[in-house]
């Protein structure tokens, strides 16, 4: 499933090309584009509205379908992230975010989105792009009970919820 690309070694880079993992998608609207990159070196695939949604100003949300179902290798998970530019210009976010979709699900995805603006509503149509996926390795932990005092010390301690300043 990885490998590295074929060919040159890019500028400023050291090394080869990074690895690319392969990840299959069903598409279950053919009309609709897959995930894909909008420029090089970008981390986060844009996903697209299969439907149209309306979401009301003042907190208004809607879940979107994308019309893809991925199968994200074992080992790795996506993150659903936000669009910066919708979120700059309409207020409209993603709620649950990131939002985490397992290696095992074979679901249709869809995003939860939810508008921040104050006074103006927004439409989503089908086909505008609307969030991004990344894909990410992920390790599995052993959580293993113990005695508060058998953990090792840190310098943060107990400091939380601002703790470290504005």
């Amino acid at each position: 499933m990885l490998g590295t690309l074929p060919g040159p070694v890019r500028a400023g880079t050291i090394g080869p090309v990074p690895q690319m993992l392969r990840v299959p998608v069903h598409l279950l609207d053919t009309d609709l584009p897959a995930p894909s990159y909008a420029k090089p070196g970008d981390a986060g695939a844009d996903l697209y509205a299969r439907t149209a949604a309306h979401l009301a100003a003042g907190g208004g949300r809607a879940l979107v379908p994308t019309g893809i179902v991925v199968a994200i290798p074992e080992g790795y998970a996506g993150f659903v992230q936000p669009r910066s530019g919708i979120a700059l210009r309409h207020g409209v976010t993603c709620l649950n975010t990131p939002g985490l979709i397992d290696s095992g699900y074979r679901g249709e995805l869809a995003v939860l989105l939810v508008n921040t603006d104050p006074k103006e509503d927004y439409d989503v149509q089908r086909g505008d792009r609307i969030a991004q996926l990344v894909v990410q390795p992920v390790m599995h932990a052993v959580f293993e009970a113990t005695e508060k005092s058998r953990l090792p010390p840190a310098a943060r301690d107990v400091g939380g919820f601002g703790h470290s300043g504005r």
